[in-house]
C-alpha cells in the first residue's frame, strides 16, 4: 500500500497541524523564523536546504498565516519572513520538542532561554519560576549554550553566539573585504 501524501482521513488536531508543519524541514524553518532569521539567504545559509524547498516551505507558511512577506528593498525588490501571532503560536510545541531533544540526546546543551526581565532560565511551560509568570516571546532571550560550536562557519550561526531576545531580527555582521 502506498504512503498517502496528507492525512485526509484523520479526525485529528494533530493531523491537520501536520499538514502544514509536518514536512521535513518546516520545523527548522520556523525555529530559525522565531530566533530572527528573516531573510531568503539566511535561511538558505544556516539550514543548509535546497533552494527549491525552502521556497515551497516559506510559501506554505506564507499562504497558511504563519509567516508573513515583508518589503525590505525596493531594487531589486526583496522581502523578508515575519512571524506572525500564528507562527508565534507555534512557540510552545517547538520548545515542547526541543526540551525532548535536549533530555534524550544532547550533552551539553546548546541553548538557554531565559526572562529576559530578570535573567532566569524558563520553566518547562514557558513560565519563569522567579517571578511566577508566563514569559511572552518577546520577552525570551536566547542565550548560546556549551555544546554550540563556538567557531561556526556561517554568518547566521556565528551571529546566533550571541544572547538575543526571540524574533528581533538577526543582524549579519559581514566581512571585510580582503
Amino acid at each position: 500500500m502506498a504512503l498517502g501524501k496528507d492525512y485526509a482521513r484523520q479526525e485529528c488536531s494533530i493531523a491537520r497541524a501536520l499538514e502544514i508543519v509536518g514536512e521535513r524541514w518546516t520545523l527548522l524553518v520556523m525555529r530559525d523564523a522565531l530566533y530572527g532569521v528573516r531573510r531568503y539567504n539566511d535561511f538558505l545559509v544556516h539550514l543548509g536546504i535546497p533552494r527549491a524547498v525552502l521556497a515551497s516551505r516559506l510559501q506554505t507558511l506564507t499562504e497558511h498565516g504563519l509567516l508573513a512577506k515583508r518589503r525590505y528593498q525596493q531594487s531589486p525588490p526583496r522581502d523578508e519572513y515575519v512571524v506572525t501571532d500564528r507562527g508565534a503560536a507555534l512557540w510552545p510545541a517547538l520548545r515542547a520538542l526541543g526540551q525532548w531533544g535536549r533530555e534524550h540526546f544532547d550533552s551539553d546543551p546548546l541553548r538557554y532561554f531565559r526572562h529576559a526581565d530578570c535573567g532566569t532560565e524558563l520553566g518547562p511551560y514557558g513560565e519563569c519560576p522567579a517571578c511566577g509568570t508566563a514569559v511572552p516571546l518577546p520577552d525570551v532571550e536566547m542565550v548560546p549554550g556549551p555544546g554550540l560550536d563556538p567557531d561556526p562557519a556561517d554568518p547566521v550561526s556565528r551571529a546566533l553566539l550571541k544572547p538575543k531576545r526571540l524574533l528581533q531580527p538577526v543582524h549579519i555582521e559581514t566581512e571585510p573585504a580582503a
